[in-house]
C-alpha cells in the first residue's frame, strides 16, 4: 500500500485520477466545482467531476487527521505531506472565498541527471556543468516559477554529491529525497493554535533551522527553497565555509534569481546596506540554474556562473 493510499477513502469521486501513474497533480476548486490535473506538464480541466462542498469538507479534515494535522476555520490552511513525499494542501473560508480549495501533489520517481538530459529538460553541457560544479563544491541556486520543476532539478543534481559527505536538508515541507549515506533532515514547523487548554504550539522558522544546522557538522547545507529573512542566514553559513550547497528561489531569470535573493536579505532587517548584500551574494553563489515551462515542458534556460570569466 502506497502512502497515498491513506487518504484514497476520502475522495473517491477522483479516486481514478490520484491513481493515475501519468497524473502528477490534482487540484479541486471553489468547494469542488471545478476540477484540474496536471498531466505530463499539461493542465487539463477535468469537466465530468463534482464534489459536494460538504463533503469536500469532510474529506479535508479526514485527511489532516491522517497527517497528524489539523484544519478548521481558527486554523484554515494544512500543508501536510505523506510518507512517500506526496503533498497535500489545503485552505478553508473565508480564507478560501469560493468554498474549500484542495491540492494533491503526487511524489514521482527521482530522476537523476541523465534522465533530465535525456527528457529534454537539460541539455548534456548544461547537466555537465551542474556536475562539475558539484564535484568542485561549488554553491548552486535554482530558479524558476512554480510547477517549473525546481525541485526535481535539485534531487538531479543533489544525486551527484559524494557519498562520503555529511548533508544537512532543510525544507519547509519535506519532499526531497536523498539516497545518500549521512544526511539530516530538518523540516520547519507551524505555530498551532491551542485546543481546549492545552498550550500553543511555536513556530519553528527556517532561519532556526539554518542557525542550528551549523552546529551538525554539515559539509554541505541544501535548502528547499529561500522564501524570505532566512536569506541571510544562508548567505552566513555559505561565506563560512559551507561550499557546495543547494538551493532554489523563485524568480523570472538567473540574473532576477540574485536580485531577489539579495531582497530576501534586506527582509532579514541584518542592517546591511544593499550595497553591501550584492557583493554577498555574489560571492555566496557560484551557479544559477534557471527553469522555465514552455509549451508544457520543463526545461533549464539559463546556467550562468557569477564569475564572468567562467561563464558556461
Amino acid at each position: 500500500m502506497s502512502s497515498l493510499d491513506r487518504i484514497l477513502p476520502f475522495l473517491r469521486p477522483i479516486e481514478d485520477l490520484l491513481a493515475d501513474p501519468d497524473i502528477t497533480e490534482v487540484m479541486v476548486n471553489a468547494g469542488g466545482r471545478h476540477v484540474f490535473v496536471e498531466r505530463a506538464g499539461r493542465l487539463q480541466a477535468v469537466t465530468d467531476r463534482v464534489l459536494e462542498p460538504r463533503n469536500l469538507t469532510v474529506a479535508i479534515k479526514n485527511i489532516a487527521r491522517a497527517c497528524g494535522d489539523e484544519i478548521s476555520v481558527l486554523q484554515p490552511i494544512l500543508d501536510a505531506r505523506l510518507e512517500d513525499g506526496s503533498r497535500v494542501a489545503a485552505m478553508f473560508p473565508p480564507c478560501s472565498v469560493d468554498g474549500p480549495t484542495l491540492t494533491v501533489r503526487k511524489f514521482g520517481r527521482r530522476y537523476t541527471l541523465a534522465d533530465l538530459v535525456t527528457g529534454g529538460m537539460l541539455s548534456q553541457e548544461q547537466a555537465g556543468v551542474l556536475q562539475k560544479g558539484v564535484l568542485d563544491g561549488r554553491n548552486i541556486l535554482i530558479s524558476g516559477g512554480t510547477g517549473t520543476g525546481k525541485t526535481t532539478l535539485l534531487n538531479a543534481i543533489a544525486a551527484t554529491i559524494q557519498p562520503e559527505d555529511r548533508v544537512v536538508l532543510i525544507e519547509e515541507t519535506s519532499e526531497i529525497r536523498l539516497e545518500l549515506p549521512n544526511v539530516v533532515r530538518f523540516e520547519a514547523r507551524r505555530a498551532v493554535a491551542p485546543l481546549g487548554q492545552e498550550a500553543p504550539t511555536p513556530a519553528v522558522a527556517i532561519a532556526e533551522l539554518l542557525r542550528a544546522t551549523l552546529r551538525h557538522r554539515p559539509d554541505r547545507v541544501i535548502l528547499g527553497e529561500v522564501r524570505g529573512g532566512e536569506a541571510f542566514d544562508l548567505l552566513q553559513a555559505l561565506n563560512t565555509g559551507h561550499r557546495g550547497s543547494l538551493s532554489t528561489i523563485h524568480a523570472n531569470s538567473a540574473t532576477q534569481a540574485l536580485i531577489r535573493l539579495a531582497h530576501c536579505v534586506l527582509v532579514a532587517n541584518s542592517g546591511l546596506p544593499l550595497e553591501a548584500i550584492r557583493p554577498a551574494v555574489a560571492s555566496a553563489i557560484d551557479l544559477v540554474a534557471h527553469v522555465e515551462r514552455r509549451g508544457g515542458r520543463r526545461s533549464v534556460v539559463e546556467v550562468q556562473s557569477t564569475d564572468d570569466s567562467d561563464r558556461p
